[in-house]
């Protein structure tokens, strides 16, 4: 298959073979001097950033569409999360970060992991072959694995042959497992080792699932300037998910909140001051969403340990920060995406701190208003 491009052609891409290990994607501050066991003492929080790959495995070129652009691409991933929560980690002792290495097309950890990879992969390209180049596409069952962009725009180009198809869905199979995979069982393994920390010494525990989307998708020229469905647009700064109502309370008896409402709550008034938000609204719960696989997953087991948790005096919970990309990435970055393009921007380490500082100003104030 030709990897010859109309549009840019340094797509980022993972060199081949490349294996990635725990120590890579996992970040706490004085890492030179502090060992991971003495950063989890220290601190009380996880935060995971499913969706911050952007860079495709090199193993993967062959398959990729023609047309793919790095503005596409970056588009396509929670771009602004990686370098911001890197960030927080440096400065911040009181958390532990993992982060994902690889990008959502390889599949996607927020959503539940399929019990058959290769028939789902198969079977969302064949709904994506059948609805045509750029055409809206029901994904549903099969979203953990996405072949299109949220435009539509379709990353992979489709093998014409059943052969062609194989050797696409098992060089996906085997390339998850280099970081995708890596990500996800670090985040578990390092989740066993705070609630076993907690389950010693009581006091709190939290998961934080750290997203960004904006509030536009691109048009076939790379400009990401059409605007969202209302019901689907983010507040100016974050929503912050517990899979409850607006309030954080319970929504369905069947879905509990992952993480009490009234922390949420003060959680979402923590958030207003410290990014300095200039009205209420730009903070919300659960709106747009409601939180997805890492925050559901994490609730559950929570909740199945409930008693004896309390037992040992250990406060659980599982939060979901869905920001506003236009506002991670500032004003001057988010102009430049609206017109058309190839490129992505250049991140400013100035304005990545400044978010990275709010961050760690407003999980400060949640500790000090839940003390």
């Amino acid at each position: 298959m030709s990897t010859e491009r109309t549009g840019n052609d340094a797509l980022d891409l993972i060199p081949r073979g490349t294996v990635f290990t725990p120590e890579q994607i996992t970040h706490y501050a004085n890492s030179d001097t502090r060992t991971l066991d003495e950063a989890i003492a220290d601190a009380d929080l996880l935060v995971a950033t499913p969706h911050s790959g952007a860079a495709i495995p090199e193993e993967l070129a062959e398959f990729l569409s023609p047309a793919l652009t790095r503005r596409l691409q970056y588009d396509f991933s929670d771009v602004a999360t990686a370098a911001i929560v890197r960030r927080w980690a440096e400065i911040d002792p009181r958390i532990v970060a993992v982060i994902n290495p690889h990008p959502r097309l390889i599949r996607d950890p927020n959503r539940k992991k399929p019990a058959d990879v290769r028939s789902d992969l198969a079977a969302a390209i064949e709904r994506v072959r059948e609805a045509g180049a750029w055409q809206k596409v029901d994904l549903t069952g099969v979203d953990a694995i996405r072949p299109v962009t949220f435009s539509f725009f379709p990353i992979l180009g489709i093998p014409g042959t059943d052969e062609g198809l194989q050797r696409l869905v098992d060089a996906f199979a085997e390339t998850a497992e280099q970081g995708l995979g890596v990500y996800e069982r670090t985040r578990e393994e390092l989740t066993d080792r705070f609630v076993a920390q907690g389950l010693e010494r009581g006091g709190s525990f939290t998961r934080l699932s750290f997203h960004d989307t904006m509030n536009t998708t691109t048009t076939r020229e790379g400009a990401v300037n059409v605007e969202r469905a209302e019901k689907d647009r983010l507040p100016a700064i974050v929503a912050l998910s517990n899979r409850g109502d607006h309030d954080g309370e319970e929504r369905d008896p069947e879905d509990r909140p992952t993480m009490d409402p009234a922390a949420l709550r003060a959680l979402a008034a923590a958030h207003r001051e410290g990014f300095g938000a200039a009205t209420p609204d730009d903070v919300l719960l659960n709106q747009p969403y409601l939180g997805s696989e890492e925050i559901r997953a994490a609730g559950e087991r929570f909740g199945a340990m409930r008693a004896e948790a309390d037992a040992a005096g250990l406060r659980l919970g599982a939060v979901q920060a869905e920001f506003l990309r236009e506002f991670l990435l500032g004003d001057a970055a988010a102009a430049e995406l609206q017109e058309p393009g190839t490129e992505w921007i250049e991140e400013d380490p100035a304005h990545i701190d400044e978010i990275a500082q709010a961050c760690k100003r407003s999980w400060d104030a949640f500790r000090a208003a839940t003390a």
